[in-house]
């Protein structure tokens, strides 16, 4: 078992001592429940005589819409393990009540391909190393200097000239990666993320979102690979880790909505989500909403499964919710894991992507997951591009990025391989000099 060791938690306690806003105790955590009750609030409710109706525990109370009849935020949410019975509806009185299944319904995809050790010197000097220079040593005779070996997908995608085209890198955004954890102490991410303040594990109910288990068992390793290949496409940008998967890479309904609301809530412009699940969630969808409302960018993997059916979220990212991405090879083809579907927005290469592990070392992992931080991080590339000129975040502008990015793809339908999937291949494959290049006449 492989946890954070007690030299880098005294390191992370002295961050958070200099940080501006230092993090407060955490509660012990909290218990984990089958179900969740979304109840309508009622005049004169309290959270006591619900939570008593229902026989279980309120994790959310929001009223924020009860004066302004918004019933998506007029509710409070019910964790509760045992079947609800009549006794249990007559107490609420007849109300609209949604019940849903909580606890580890939502996956991380993927799968660990390859591992490299070499940690003594493959990350010396960390980050201030690794990306030395910016974009005048990142590229060095056409190779990616700090991991070679994904030199051929970043020349897939364009992202030597995307990187020239987006000189800021993302600097200035703060992209939230909701997921396994990551590895708080990993070389390569030495001032990668953002003020320890805004860090949350959902999972453990505490401030430290570091991940947590055994290489090559379960989802270990899977934050902190789609952290790095963020970095990689845009390593000016700012990481907000929050952990909602154990170590096992799965987690629960609540935990998932609870980070992304607080990651709007925290500032985020942009939301990675490589995970999901079969179900479709009401809490989740309110979540989301909300943050697209706000105008934050939600990017979501299509699961790997290879199904006409993508998982949910990716199933609603449409241009109301966010971006779904699917998996392609460097040959365009789609990943004979990758699911489809026509509600499919755009893929990328997600096959064999090699990125900073925990305990120091770098590994490659393949799965929609890969590719969907890929399009996160083209997303931040733009926004960096732009922030001067597009100026506070908001729906309007959301939707003009998003709409940029799926008009300037790669068409890959007409591939032979592609066609039994004909028109489910989302809009195409990722293409960040078309995407960055269409807002030269904005």
């Amino acid at each position: 078992m492989s946890k954070i060791s007690a030299v880098s938690l005294l390191s992370l306690a002295l961050l958070s001592a200099c940080s501006s806003t230092s993090p407060t105790a955490q509660a012990p955590a909290a218990a984990r429940f089958a179900h969740i009750a979304s109840v309508q609030l009622e005049p004169g409710d309290t959270a006591q005589a619900l939570a008593k109706a229902v026989g279980g525990e309120v994790l959310e109370w929001k009223t924020s819409g009860c004066a302004a009849d918004d019933s998506d935020n007029c509710v409070a949410l019910i964790g509760f393990n045992q079947k609800l019975g009549a006794q249990n509806l007559r107490a609420l009185g007849g109300r609209t009540v949604f019940i849903e299944p909580n606890r580890d319904v939502f996956s991380g995809g993927g799968i660990m391909t390859a591992t490299m050790g070499g940690k003594a010197t493959m990350w010396a000097g960390g980050k201030a190393t690794m990306w030395a220079g910016g974009k005048a040593t990142m590229w060095a005779g056409g190779q990616f200097a700090p991991i070679p070996e994904n030199t051929a997908l970043w020349q897939k995608i364009g992202l030597q000239q995307a990187q020239l085209q987006a000189p800021q890198l993302g600097a200035g955004v703060t992209v939230a990666v909701i997921d396994t954890g990551v590895d708080l102490v990993h070389p390569a991410f030495t001032e990668a993320f953002t003020d320890p303040s805004t860090w949350r594990d959902f999972y453990a109910d505490d401030g430290i979102p570091q991940e947590e288990g055994s290489f090559g068992v379960g989802g270990y390793g899977h934050g902190t690979n789609i952290t790095g290949i963020i970095l990689q496409v845009a390593p000016g940008v700012k990481i907000m880790p929050l952990r909602v998967l154990g170590p096992d890479g799965s987690g629960d309904v609540i935990m998932v909505a609870q980070a992304i609301e607080w990651a709007v809530a925290q500032g985020a412009q942009l939301i990675n989500l490589s995970l999901g699940s079969t179900e479709e969630s009401k809490v989740i969808g309110n979540a989301i909403k909300k943050a697209s409302k706000a105008g934050v960018v939600v990017v979501s993997s299509a699961g790997n499964d290879n199904k006409d059916r993508i998982t949910y979220p990716a199933a609603r990212m449409d241009k109301e919710w966010g971006v779904s991405v699917g998996s392609v090879n460097l040959n365009d083809v789609k990943s004979t894991f990758s699911n489809y579907a026509k509600e499919l927005d755009i893929v990328a290469p997600g096959e064999q992507v090699y990125a900073p592990a925990p305990e120091g070392r770098m590994a490659a992992w393949s799965g929609t997951s890969m590719a969907a931080p890929m399009v996160t991080g083209g997303l931040a590339l733009e926004l960096s591009k732009n922030l001067n000129k597009t100026g506070k975040k908001d729906k309007d502008k959301a939707d003009k990025v998003i709409e940029q990015l799926l008009k300037n793809t790669k068409e890959i339908n007409e591939i032979a391989d592609n066609k039994p999937f004909k028109d489910k291949l989302g809009k195409g494959r990722l293409d960040l000099v078309q995407f960055l290049n269409a807002d030269q006449d904005d």
